[in-house]
């Protein structure tokens, strides 16, 4: 029996003593489908701004959508496997763009047996690593532990008769992010980017880039984080750049790692020479710090862990209601140790044993760390950055200290990181499934495996994404920066040639403590610094649109209403996020292809029209908040 505090049994919405459709072939279809589709839109949104977000509730209401509305399946168990799935293939894309692009930035040859290698073995450890957390954490700590997008999702799917009109949100959002991006990046009808000067201000610039996706994650990260993030940019383009070029500018000295004379650097030079390491120094500490700050719960996490295990009595697997039944730990310990086995020995990716010993450890650690720090602050907030950076920075100098260096040393530094980061990012974003599950009445163990069909669906195909990503548009160029992934190649780079230019680093660590002393979050601080500010002042217009929808739900104090609003500017901008992300992977198809579908540069050259296309957007997420009024 379930229990709550109190020793009160805790009955979920469809209870133990009653069985519904879960894992069928209707879920099974649609799941993988989503999977892969909503794992390439992560991924492509992770290239391109360096954050991701959970798809569990767009998940869960077009999931309801289908098989409600088309099919007319009504299993609420169905749709939560169906959004179990889809969350597992998101969760990989996130992970994967993380990490594993940094392979990419180093010119390596790429195996696409490899990059499946590498995001499949990290995420069945993130859903494995989780298995044995799952009564501890989501049962056990029910009421301390709020899962904030589990809950939501369960809530969701609980008022499933709304299924309907909320999908239509997602689809009409999914129908303006994604025309906008045929127009710029398909048909290039008209420029993307808005980018000016400041009026007697030599070298400073503002501007903006029509980015649906990035508008709807402003929106749904709020006014707050968006700032922070916007606050970074602006730091770089009115602060740190106007001041190199105002004391360099006279200067015909090559400073490392420029390699031409100051004075002969435009804006974009003195961004790519010296701003870039500045950022990834502060989005370094920033991870760093943020880890840092969540140590009390680790080390609560570890210590709850080894209680429980030591506590847990031995249970067969029939003597459990179907609410409380796992995979059977032996299959756990045996699938984990024989994929660390495999990874110890693999021809693939030449961890070897070290590398394997750093995966099982840090993997374990960091997934405990994160299936708890998400339980209470959210997936969007969990330091997978900082546990990335912590992994990556450890294993480097054991790698160095075994006389491992060059592109080697890199490359395996890059690859057991990129491992542990997709486990974590998995584990992190399944655990809120399982709070899902746990309120709704799922059984664990086939929303287990249904975590392991979607991170199976999505990982086969996301090696030939960013492939087909890379060839199409470029591993950190302006369209793909991949802020993450650049991120980890300095820092191998620089830890095992010993050619980083440290005083920027630490420059840029400066300003992360500084900004962190100031009561705002170093991270997003730092990476809205690393980002060129049109993707940040981009996130900036969603967060303005939700401050506008916040202020209007404070003057009707209309608590219900509120929450409807917000829920509604969620699902549109969820659209948005994936309309402009799954055609971007179109046209990189199309390109990889050399179809001549897509007609000649046709470029209409009016500097306004950009700008009033994306406050029509802005506009449409506002009108999409406003509920519809109940008819009689």
């Amino acid at each position: 029996m379930s229990e709550q505090k109190g020793n009160k049994p805790f009955v979920p919405y469809v209870p133990a003593s009653k069985s519904l459709p879960e894992i069928t072939g209707f879920s099974i279809v649609l799941g993988v489908i989503l999977a892969i589709l909503f794992g390439a839109a992560n991924a492509y949104l992770g290239l391109k701004v360096g954050l991701t977000v959970s798809a569990s509730v767009p998940a869960a209401v077009i999931s309801m959508g289908i098989l409600r509305g088309i099919f007319k399946r009504d299993s609420i168990l169905e749709n939560n496997i169906v959004q179990t799935m889809t969350t597992a293939g998101e969760a990989l894309g996130a992970g994967a763009v993380f990490t594993i692009p940094a392979l990419f930035l180093l010119g390596v040859e790429i195996n696409q047996i490899m990059l499946i290698f590498i995001v499949l073995t990290g995420g069945f450890l993130g859903v494995f690593m989780m298995v044995p957390l799952r009564r501890m954490l989501i049962v056990n700590e029910h009421e301390t532990l709020p899962y904030p997008e589990g809950t939501a999702c369960a809530e969701v799917l609980k008022s499933g008769e709304t299924g309907g009109s909320q999908a239509k949100l997602v689809a009409l959002g999914f129908v303006a992010g994604g025309l906008v991006k045929v127009l710029t990046d398909g048909f290039k009808l008209f420029k993307s980017e808005v980018q000016v000067g400041v009026f007697k201000f030599q070298n400073a610039f503002v501007g903006t880039q029509i980015y649906p996706a990035l508008v709807g994650v402003g929106f749904i990260i709020g006014p707050k984080i968006a700032g922070q993030m916007v606050a970074g940019g602006l730091m770089a383009s009115l602060v740190l750049v106007p001041t190199i070029a105002f004391f360099g500018g006279e200067s015909a000295q090559v400073i490392f790692p420029a390699t031409e004379a100051l004075r002969s650097l435009d804006v974009a030079a003195i961004w790519d020479n010296y701003i870039r390491y500045i950022g990834a120094g502060a989005v370094a500490a920033g991870g760093l710090i943020t880890l840092i700050k969540t140590l009390p719960a680790i080390f609560q996490t570890l210590r709850s862990t080894v209680q429980s295990m030591s506590k847990h009595k031995k249970h067969h697997l029939m003597e459990l209601e179907r609410t409380d039944r796992d995979i059977p730990m032996k299959w756990v310990l045996i699938c984990t140790a024989a994929i660390l086995l495999i990874i110890a020995f693999d021809p693939f990716t030449n961890v070897g044993i070290i590398g394997a010993l750093a995966i099982g450890i840090f993997g374990f650690l960091f997934v405990t760390v994160a299936s708890r720090i998400v339980g209470i602050v959210g997936s969007s907030s969990s330091p997978v950055s900082g546990m990335t950076i912590a992994t990556l920075l450890i294993v480097a100098l054991v790698y160095k200290a075994f006389g491992y260096h060059g592109n080697e040393g890199i490359l395996l530094t890059l690859t057991v990181a990129a491992i542990v980061c997709s486990a974590l990012a998995v584990a992190g974003d399944i655990s809120q499934d399982l709070k899902t599950g746990y309120l709704v009445g799922g059984t664990p163990w086939k929303q287990q495996v249904a975590m392991m069909i979607g991170v199976l669906a999505s990982g086969l195909v996301m090696g030939y994404i960013l492939t087909l990503l890379d060839n199409a548009y470029g591993m950190g160029s302006a369209e793909l920066p991949a802020p993450k992934a650049m991120l980890m190649k300095i820092l191998a780079e620089g830890i095992l040639n010993g050619n980083l230019p440290w005083d920027l680093i630490f420059i840029g660590v400066s300003i992360a403590v500084v900004v962190e002393f100031m009561g705002l979050n170093s991270l997003v601080f730092a990476v809205g610094l690393y980002l060129p500010l049109n993707i940040s002042a981009t996130v900036m217009f969603g967060g303005f649109v939700r401050m506008i929808v916040n202020g209007v739900i404070k003057r009707k104090k209309e608590k219900e209403e509120g929450n409807t609003r917000i829920e509604r500017g969620t699902l549109f901008a969820s659209g948005l996020i994936a309309g402009e992300s799954l055609l971007g992977v179109v046209i990189a198809f199309i390109i990889s292809l050399n179809l001549n579908i897509i007609p000649a540069n046709v470029l209409i050259e009016n500097q306004w029209l950009p700008f009033i296309v994306f406050i029509i957007i802005c506009a449409l997420l506002y009108i999409a908040t406003v509920p519809r009024k109940k008819t009689n």
